[in-house]
Formats: structure tokens, sequence, C-alpha cells
């Protein structure tokens, strides 16, 4: 461990270096806008080509007060939707929860990690319906343009659950052999029909 923390440490040394070469300003904050309000959150989702913000709050049940914590009020899940341009709220999503979402820009489709699975419509921003994924505890989901699939990754179940994004029909399951995070898909090399990559895909 300490040999690796050594390691990680030269590594971000030498970070400085690169970065003189870079611009100062870079990146720059354009706009802020405060998106808190009750409700836990964890990933969320700017789609680029819808122009919107998604993020899923998962909620809680009331609780009554004990001798160490006041009373608490019930916090509804929720998947609040915002304007990626203007960063103000257009609408959300009652009931809709969970860690993540994904947006196929095509069929205009979303999915959020949540048990079960919910899809929605992104233009009138209603649940169009619920996927079960078993024993699958949905956490971090990804779609891929290539071949309109979403990727839901599951911690203890060690595995994705695949999703036809066209029709939310579940394709299967992907053993991972170990714990997944998040996904990230390959840029496709080519497309050219001699290229065996693309022909095998």
């Amino acid at each position: 461990m300490r040999r690796l923390v050594l390691i990680v440490a030269t590594a971000i040394a030498a970070l400085p270096l690169v970065a003189v070469a870079q611009p100062s300003d870079a990146y720059k904050v354009l706009r802020m806008a405060r998106v808190g309000g009750e409700g836990g959150w964890d990933y969320i989702y700017a789609d680029a080509a819808g122009r919107r913000l998604y993020i899923p709050r998962r909620g809680s049940q009331a609780a009554a007060a004990t001798d160490t914590r006041p009373a608490t009020a019930a916090v509804p899940t929720r998947l609040s939707i915002y304007n990626l341009d203007t960063l103000e709220l257009v609408g959300e999503i009652a009931g809709v929860g969970g860690n993540g979402t994904a947006v196929d820009p095509k069929t205009g489709h979303g999915f959020t990690s949540s048990r079960p699975i919910s899809m929605f419509d992104t233009k009138t921003m209603t649940l169009i319906k619920t996927i079960d994924a078993g024993a699958a505890a949905p956490d971090g989901i990804y779609f891929d343009a290539f071949n309109e699939r979403v990727y839901v990754f599951s911690h203890p179940t060690k595995d994705a659950t695949v999703i036809d994004a066209k029709d939310g029909s579940v394709l299967g399951t992907i053993d991972l052999g170990g714990v997944p995070e998040q996904g990230v898909g390959a840029a496709t090399a080519c497309s050219t029909s001699s290229c065996r990559t693309c022909r095998a895909a």
C-alpha cells in the first residue's frame, strides 16, 4: 500500500509540469444554481442532445421524534429535470428516483438505476413503465448509443443488467466478476467492412 501511495504521489507531483502548458482559463464556471432540497442523490446526468440535466432524488419515510433526534417529515422520491442551459427546473417525475439516469436521445427514453428500474419519456416527463431487475441493486447506469442498450450496474450481484432502450425489455445480465461502480463505452475504431472488430460487433 505504501509503495502505491508513493507512485501516486510521484505522478501527482509531475502534474504541475504538464499543467504549465495549459491556459489558466481553460475551464471556468459559466452559471450556478442552487438545486438542493430534501432527498439524497448520487449521480447527476447531463443530456447534451436534449439539453437537460437530471438529478434523481431518493425519498424517505417520516420518522417520529426520539430522545436524541427531532421528528422528520417524509421526503418524496422524484426525478428533478433542469434546463441544461439556464439551470431552471423544468419539471419533476414523482415516484421516480434511484442513483443515476441515462437517456437515449434517439427514442427519447430515459432510465433510472432504481429498484425497480424506471423507464420514462423525456419529452412528456412521465413514467412509461418499471422494469424488474431481479436480485440486482441498481447503482451506476450507462447508455451505449452504438447498440441502443442501457447497462445498469449492481454491487451485490456483481453484474450488469442489459436493457433495450427502444422498448425497455431486459436482454440479459453480464457477470462482471467483481463489484462494479460505473461503466463507459469504448470508442469504435472504424466502420469499414474489412475491419474484423467492426464485423464481430
